[in-house]
């Protein structure tokens, strides 16, 4: 199979959860050394717990999919079925979604603006390298299926 080149392959090599818990350790140490008290957001323990716990509980549902139907987790190796249903019926991202609404919910909680970048940022590497890359790769495996998948169903919400 050809990549793109432009869809930067060579990020992709690196595991989401592992750049999500280094943007996570990064944010962290900057709210260690250099505290935002400047800005107020105020912690919203509530809304956290309810973001957080549907952004895992999304993350697992597309996980346990790729188990039950013998799909590699990795971005990298090969795809062996294209699914469309159940919690993909909603986006064609639910484990970056997830991600993402784990960390945003981490911002929530802690009321720090360096919780809510490490989220952004993990969006932003996932919908510009991960998400084209894959999407890149699955058009050449599963044709006009996934095209059309793609035109039913938005790639985040």
């Amino acid at each position: 199979m050809q990549i793109k080149k432009d869809v930067c392959p060579r990020m992709v090599t690196f595991r989401p959860p592992r750049i999500a818990i280094s943007l996570l350790l990064f944010a962290a140490a900057a709210q260690f050394v250099a505290p935002a008290d400047w800005v107020d957001l105020g912690s919203l323990p509530a809304a956290a717990a309810v973001i957080g716990l549907t952004g895992f509980l999304l993350m697992i549902s597309a996980w346990w999919l790729f188990k039950i139907r013998d799909n590699a987790i990795c971005p990298t190796a090969d795809t062996a079925t294209l699914i469309t249903d159940d919690v993909y019926r909603l986006t064609r991202n639910p484990m970056y979604l997830g991600i993402v609404m784990m960390l945003v919910s981490v911002g929530l909680f802690a009321a720090s603006i360096f919780y809510f970048l490490a989220a952004a940022i993990f969006f932003l590497i996932i919908n510009h390298s991960f998400c084209p890359y894959e999407e890149h790769k699955l058009r050449l495996i599963f044709g006009e299926h996934f095209t059309s998948y793609a035109k039913t169903v938005r790639r985040w919400l």
